[in-house]
This record gives structure tokens, sequence and C-alpha cells, in this order.
């Protein structure tokens, strides 16, 4: 009799927030599950922001040192992206079924998986940081032995960032935003509090530059993994997420299903961003710099966007899983009216002090004209691009991430990247060339993304059904 309590105390604690979720008013749900990661992205935004500028106060150049490291992470994270969606589509969608032995089962294995490949990633960024650097990347001369020091902290990052995007995932298929956004909000202020004192050697420390820049945030994602874990065993028991050999084919092929595509999208992301960043350097420290600078204001317009998407993923796989297929219709369509909209502010915003913003991190009035340049021709095209990050989160809610991978490639490969070459330098046109085609990529991507979610067949669910609306 304890232990039929005890289970079904664990079925109502991975099962607590799904009638809300299920048949809760849409755009007061979005908003409830999209609060705390939105405040959460601000306050990464925040740290971001007061690093490059810490960073700037050291040297002008070195706010371009993480931006070198920008697209070898996500290279490096394609994986834990794809494990992450498909954790995300078949957890969810197994409590919105209410099949919680399932969702269970399938956590312990996403865990195990990112685990190992957190480990086996972090030792391969450590041996071959300086082939990819030099190599690859062609990083500009200026900065290289400083992204060498910074990417070798940094691989640390990325073996417990692996563990704890996996931990963040199963709570919020469960439609726990809240901690997982406390937590990292908490850890995130602290690395900007520490952040001047060990970039700029501040009292009793020491002047580490970019390595300080790089510990404060393995440090922080460390402790993050710790605390995402501890919530996961005190407040949702029936997740008994441990270590397993309980790995069969037929969950690989639906991890598989869901996840390849993402995984494709992430490396052609990555690849992309990767060919992109050597356009680039290519041009020059002072086109390195000012992109690095452009894209940390840009983060400042983005950050309704990237907290509130993740709340469409929870809410369309709930939705699927509960068979309520014309429920998540509309949830895709309010989500795009939402954060279009608040974009869109963001925008206004930001536009009129951007000049402002930009002296805040270079003197210099080269690096000043061109990061001017950058976003003069970027910023209006960013209400477009988060149509685009819906459709994302639509695909891996609903575990259809196919076409959403599709448009990915075609927006970075064909536009920026191969269009952005062919105007910078086939036609001439140097930096403006390449921030053109970004900004095509954008609006482009935007238009595609609106026609998938409105024609597109994502609107039924992946797993088998047990309630059916």
């Amino acid at each position: 009799m304890a232990n039929a309590e005890s289970e079904a105390g664990e079925i109502i604690s991975i099962g607590r927030y799904r009638e809300k979720i299920v048949h809760g008013p849409i755009i007061r749900t979005l908003l409830w599950l999209g609060a705390p990661p939105l405040l959460n992205q601000l306050v990464i935004i925040a740290y971001n922001t007061a690093d490059a500028y810490w960073l700037s106060q050291y040297n002008d150049t070195l706010v371009a040192v993480p931006r070198q490291m920008w697209p070898i992470y996500m290279l490096f994270n394609a994986f834990a992206m794809a494990l992450t969606a498909a954790s995300l589509s078949m957890v969810s969608q197994y409590i919105g079924g209410k099949m919680f032995n399932e969702a269970s089962r399938s956590a312990s294995r996403f865990f195990t998986v990112s685990s190992f490949l957190g480990a086996l990633l972090c030792t391969v960024l450590l041996i071959f940081k300086e082939k990819i650097f030099m190599q690859l990347l062609a990083t500009p001369p200026e900065i290289f032995n400083e992204v060498i020091k910074y990417s070798t902290i940094i691989a640390f990052d990325i073996l417990f960032g692996y563990t704890s995007l996996i931990f963040t995932a199963l709570l919020q298929s469960v439609g726990e935003t809240r901690r997982p956004a406390i937590i990292n909000s908490i850890l995130v202020s602290l690395n900007m509090l520490f952040d001047p004192f060990l970039i700029l050697g501040i009292g009793p420390f020491p002047r580490l530059g970019v390595i300080g820049a790089a510990l404060t945030d393995v440090m922080g994602k460390f402790i993050s993994t710790i605390l995402l874990a501890y919530v996961l065993k005190r407040y949702y028991p029936g997740f008994n997420v441990v270590f397993t050999r309980d790995i069969d084919l037929e969950w690989v092929l639906l991890v598989a299903r869901v996840g390849l595509p993402v995984l494709v999208l992430g490396l052609a992301n990555s690849f992309a961003f990767v060919a992109q960043l050597r356009i680039v350097n290519d041009l020059g420290i002072v086109a390195a710099t000012s992109y690095a600078i452009g894209f940390v204001i840009m983060d400042i317009v983005d950050g309704a966007l990237f907290g509130l998407t993740s709340a469409v993923s929870i809410m369309i796989g709930q939705s699927l899983g509960a068979a309520d297929l014309k429920r998540a219709k509309e949830i895709s369509y309010k989500a795009c009216l939402l954060i279009f909209f608040f974009v869109t502010l963001g925008v206004i915003a930001i536009y009129p002090v951007k000049e402002t913003l930009i002296r805040a991190f270079s003197d210099d009035p080269i690096i000043f004209a061109e990061t001017n340049l950058f976003l003069e021709t970027l910023l209006p095209t960013l209400p477009f691009f988060s149509l685009f990050m819906v459709v994302i989160s639509v695909g891996r809610g609903s575990g259809h991430t196919l076409t959403p991978t599709l448009i990915g490639m075609f927006r970075l490969w064909g536009i920026r990247v191969i269009l952005g070459y062919v105007l910078a330098f086939v036609f001439s046109m140097g930096s403006w060339g390449a921030w053109l085609a970004i900004a095509l990529s954008n609006a482009i991507g935007g238009v595609f993304a609106v026609l998938w979610i409105k024609y597109g067949r994502w609107a039924k669910p992946i797993i088998g059904v047990v309630e059916q609306k």
C-alpha cells in the first residue's frame, strides 16, 4: 500500500502541470511558462554584455575572442541540441499522454548518452584547438593566442553543459521552467559579479583577461549541473535519473527520427557559422571586432525570443501527446504574433541608442563606423528571425524537425555563406556585403517559417497516443 502511494506521488509530481499546459489559456500559459526562461535569458544577456565590456576595458580587440569560440562551441554542442530536442519532444508527449513510466525510463537514457558525449567532445576540443583556430577559422593573429587560452577553459564548459542542458530539458518537459531559470539566473549573476575581478585583476585577484572570463563560465555551469540534479531528485522523484544500460533499438530509432534532423541542422548551422566567421576574419580584425560587438548588442533585442520559444515546444509537445491537434496549431499562430511583437519592440527601443552602446565597447572610430553599419543593416530584420526561431520550437515540440532543418540550412548556407562570400569578395562589397547577406537570411527564413507553420503537416504526435480528446 505504501509503495502504491509512493508511486502515485511520483506520478503526480511528473504530471503536476499537465492540465494547465494542455487546457489553459494559450497566451497566458505561454507567458507563464516562458517568463522564467525569459528572465533567465535577460540575465545571460546582461552577463554577456558585461563580459564583453570588461574585456574591452582590458583591450578593445579582446571583445572578439568569445565570438571566435562561438561557432566552435555551437559545433560541439550540436549533439546536445539534438538530444535535448528529442528529450523535450518525447518526454513531454509521454507526459501529455499520461505514460509516466516511459517518461522516466527515457530520462535516464538521455542522461546517460548526454554525459558520455560531453566527456568525449571536451577531450576532442582540447586536442585539436590549435588546428581549429589556425587552419579552419584563420583567427586574426592579433588575438590568436588569447583565443587558444579561452578555448582551453571553455572545453570544460562543454563537458558540464551537456549534463546541465539535459537536466533543463527534462524539467521543461514537465512544465518546470521556474526553478531552472532561478538557478541559472543566480549563477549568471554571480559570474557577472566576479568577471571584473578576474578579468582586470581587481583587489587580490590576478589579472587573467580572457582566462578569467572563461573560468566564471565553467564554474557557473558546474554548479548549475549539481543544483539542477538536486531539483530533479527532490521535486520530481518520478524521474529516477541514473546511468543505465537499458537503451534499446526502438528508443534509439525514435531519438534518431526526432534528433537526427536537429543534429544535421546543428552541424550545418555550426559549419555555416564557421564559414561565415572565416569570411569575417578574412576581412580583418576591424570586421571581426565589429561583428562581435554587433552581436552583443543584437542579443539585447533577442531577449524575449529565446525565453519564450522554449514554452512553445513544451505546450505543443504536451498538446499533441493529449491528441489536441487544433490547440497545437493555435499555439503556433499565437506564438508567432506574440514573439514577433516583443522582438519588434526590442528593435524600436535599441535602434535610437545603438551608437551610445557601441561607444561603450570601443572608442576606435573605424570600429565604431563598422559596427554601426552592421547594426543598421541587421536590426530591422530581427523580428523575421524570431519567426524562424518559433518554427524551430514548433518542430522540436511536435517531433517533426525535417522541414525546419531544411529551412535553416538554406538560410545559412545558401544565403549567409554563399551569397555573403559572393557579395563580399566577388562583387567587392566588403563587409557590407557580408552584413547584407545575414540580414537577407533573417527575412527570407522568417517568410518560409510562417508558410510551414500554416501549411505544413506537423500537427500530429510521434508517439502512440493514450488519451484522445
